[in-house]
């Protein structure tokens, strides 16, 4: 091949290679640095205990319609809560169907855009009994839960991220707050 050869194809590799059709990466998601298990035991001035991480902040809940026991476990590094919600039942029957209802309601109302709905009812370490619903797809709440011993005490909880829902994304982050509700599930005690 002679110079003048050489020279095209130079400059037609140039201007081939050469386009504005410039297309950017997908943004990517940020790595998460999941907190260690450590853990700490709930205030007295609650008529439940509990075990939290110590990376979690203990916070009153502020809702307008919050009450005295209601509380939520803020863990600041995944923007996670678990929201807890608590009434004395005082043996009332009625009050405790309705109870149950309410969280049944809360419950379905995911239904709207879950793909699954699994409802276990689990067995704690102490015999107290838990009813645990995981919410499966692009939901605000991915894991929710009741506990009672139906005469005294009801409680419900519920896991929110205050991030938009891109529950792939979050799969990591979800399934370590899955582990640390149950890890509130199983140390819960009820106070006399």
């Amino acid at each position: 091949m002679n110079k003048f050869s050489w020279g095209i194809f130079l400059v037609v590799i140039m201007l081939v290679s050469c386009s504005r059709d410039y297309k950017p990466k997908p943004k990517g998601y940020n790595r998460l640095v999941l907190p260690e298990a450590e853990y700490q035991p709930s205030p007295d001035s609650l008529p439940y205990q509990f075990e939290y991480s110590q990376q979690a902040r203990l916070l009153a809940d502020t809702s307008w319609i919050s009450e005295r026991y209601w509380v939520e476990i803020y863990y600041p590094q995944l923007k996670a809560n678990i929201h807890i919600t608590y009434k004395r039942l005082n043996n009332k029957d009625d009050l405790l169907k309705e109870l149950l209802n309410d969280s049944y309601r809360l419950t379905s109302k995911q239904q709207i855009k879950a793909y699954a709905i699994d409802e276990v009812s689990v067995k704690t370490p102490s015999g107290k009994t838990a009813v645990i619903a995981e919410i499966a797809g692009d939901v605000p709440s991915q894991f929710q839960f009741t506990m009672t011993d139906s005469a005294r005490n009801f409680l419900r909880g519920a896991l929110y991220f205050n991030t938009a829902v891109q529950n792939d994304s979050l799969a990591p982050a979800i399934e370590f707050m899955k582990k640390e509700t149950m890890h509130f599930i199983n140390t819960l005690e009820w106070k006399q």
